[in-house]
Parts: structure tokens; sequence; C-alpha cells
């Protein structure tokens, strides 16, 4: 899956799934830039890959900024044929529960700034003549647990967005919408401490997967390599699950 002399643009790089697909990448000698609200922990991420990558400032939900960093990740390397939109935020809440603010904060977040991403990334693609969009939609798409009204509609949503991308800019561009199932990331571990039992939460989680753990980001990562490579070149416009055997079991009358 050699990605040389190719540019990957992650946003949410800094850490969980984003800092698990730069590592991927940049293992297979992509040039990687990491886009990112956190200074110092995107700072720190793109030291420790090296040379070949790049971290811009940037909150994906501010148009101006988000121009501003695809023009200077496409000056630094020279294009852009990757985009990998990954950050996310997560709001426990029933829709009735879940204030204006709250929906319009995430939302601005998980499917605004994928859209602001592909706007201002695109374009760049189209210069080079092809480029692959990822879209790091979820599980939660499918099947949805309890109070996450706002994030399960952004992550459905996504998938529509990448549907909407496929057919407008094939056969140049494709666009994929990877969903995870559950995996260890510090988002996680955060949702985790809203619980008065972390830990018990930690395990029902696990539990739900008919593999009995959760993924390590460094596989999500090695997907999303994978379907924006040559050899997932077929692949468009399509969800893709890893998520572990989530929904696939259903409880009922059990027989001898």
């Amino acid at each position: 899956m050699s990605f040389k002399n190719k540019t990957v643009v992650i946003t949410g790089a800094a850490k969980g799934i984003g800092a698990g697909c730069a590592e991927v990448f940049y293992r297979e000698e992509a040039q990687v830039v990491l886009l990112d609200i956190d200074e110092e922990a995107g700072i720190e991420r793109s030291e420790q890959l090296g040379q070949r990558a790049l971290f811009i400032q940037c909150d994906i939900s501010r148009e101006q900024q988000v121009a501003d960093a695809m023009e200077q990740a496409a000056s630094h390397f020279g294009g852009i044929d990757v985009l990998v939109n990954n950050a996310g935020i997560l709001h426990y809440a029933t829709v009735t529960e879940t204030t204006e603010d709250q929906w319009d904060s995430l939302m601005n977040v998980n499917l605004k700034g994928a859209y602001l991403c592909s706007r201002h990334a695109i374009p760049y693609m189209q210069e080079n003549g092809s480029g692959v969009v990822v879209n790091m939609s979820s599980v939660q798409a499918f099947v949805t647990q309890e109070k996450v009204a706002a994030y399960a509609t952004s992550k459905a949503a996504l998938i529509g967005l990448t549907r909407s991308i496929a057919v407008d800019y094939a056969p140049d561009i494709r666009s994929v919408a990877v969903c995870p199932g559950g995996v260890d990331t510090p988002l996680n571990r955060q949702a985790f401490q809203q619980s008065p039992d972390p830990e018990a939460v930690r395990q029902e989680t696990i539990d739900i997967h008919l593999l009995k753990r959760m993924a390590r980001q460094e596989e999500i990562g090695e997907l999303v390599a994978f379907v924006a490579s040559d050899k997932g070149s077929f692949i468009t416009g399509q969800p893709i699950r890893i998520d572990g055997g989530i929904g696939l079991k259903v409880e009922g009358s059990k027989k001898d």
C-alpha cells in the first residue's frame, strides 16, 4: 500500500483514530498532514512521525481556517491526494435533552467539518486528476445505543455525504465511509469516565462485540489506508463496517 510521493491530510490527527491513521500512512511512505485544534498534541505527534509529517492547527468548523490549511498542505507537499475526515466529538443526550447549542457544536465538527474539508481539498485532487476522500462514520450509523441522538445522526449523515462525493466526482475521485465499532481511544476513555462506574461501562462495551474486545486505533488506520490505496481502487460510495460483529447477534429463545 505504498503512498510514496502522495499527500494525505487527516483531521483530528493528534490523538485516537486519527493518530492511528497517521502512523499507518506514514509507515507506507506518505507525506502526512495532521490537522487538529490541539496544537501541543499535534506538534508532538508530528515530531514523533518524522520529516514527512506536517502539523497545521485548524478548527475544521471554520471555513477560512480550513481553506488556509488545505492551501498550506498543498503548497508544502505539492498537492493533496487523500483526505481523511476523521475529527469528531461525542455528546451523550436524547433528542429532548440535547440543547440547540450542543446539537450545533457537534454537527459543526462531525458533519460541517467534513463538508468544509472536502470542499477545499477536492479541487487540489482535481488538479492532480485523482483522489480519495475517506469519511470516518461509525457503526452507530446502523445500530445505536441510548442517548447519542446527535452523534448517531451525524455519523449516518456522513454516509450520505460519502455517496454524494462518489457520484459527483467519479471516475477520478473516490469516496468511502469507514464505520468503526468500539475503539480504544482517548475519546472513548473520556466517555467512560462520565459514568458512575466507568469500568462496568467499559466492560459492557467490550461484551457487545462478538470478538470480545475493542479495536486498536491502528486497526482502523489499516483499513483506511487500504481503501485509499490502489488496492482499494474499485471501492467507492460505500460504508465499510469494522465493528467486531456489533449488531449481528440478537437475543431470543435458545435450543439445547
